[in-house]
């Protein structure tokens, strides 16, 4: 996508990189691979786990966070409101999913899961995956647009600026 705006261009970037780790997800967690906790020796894992928990509790609250502070409050007082309370709605159902993954990453990284705990890990991955995908294309189909026409320069330089330094 072709957006003018800083703080867009950012937003699109990271739901591309989002897109591909969920990608990932998805091999991981379906098919023989995704049936068993993986075997002690694999030395894929635990990388892939940290990065999905990282993803998880930095980058997705991180810009969750940001657009519930600086974006819907500005589609709110645009008459956008809908939107920006179906996104918001989609934040919390996805936090509901995220949280208990992460913690269960985190288990499995200091010691390993039982296999119950590995098919609720997996069930849990796999509905992240669903509703982060889909809330991700919803914002570069319907929030990014509104946002390209409702920032000036000067507010998408600010916003910019304490996104990224923050």
């Amino acid at each position: 996508m072709d957006f003018q705006r800083r703080t867009n261009k950012r937003l699109y970037e990271e739901h591309v990189a989002t897109l591909q780790l969920l990608a990932r997800v998805e091999r991981v967690f379906t098919g023989r691979a995704g049936a068993y906790p993986p075997a002690a020796e694999d030395t894929e894992w635990p990388a892939f786990a940290r990065t999905l928990r990282s993803a998880i509790e930095i980058e997705v609250a991180r810009h969750f966070e940001f657009e519930e502070r600086d974006l819907f409050p500005r589609l709110e007082e645009a008459g956008d409101g809908d939107l920006a309370a179906l996104l918001n709605e989609e934040h919390v159902t996805i936090r509901a999913v995220s949280q208990p993954l992460a913690g269960l990453l985190g288990r499995t990284l200091a010691g390993g899961l039982q296999t119950q705990e590995w098919q609720t890990m997996k069930t849990l991955a796999l509905e992240f995956s669903e509703r982060l995908g889909s809330h991700a294309q919803k914002e570069d189909g319907a929030l990014l647009p509104l946002l390209e026409n409702l920032l000036d320069e000067d507010t998408d330089r600010e916003l910019f600026g304490a996104y990224a330094a923050g």
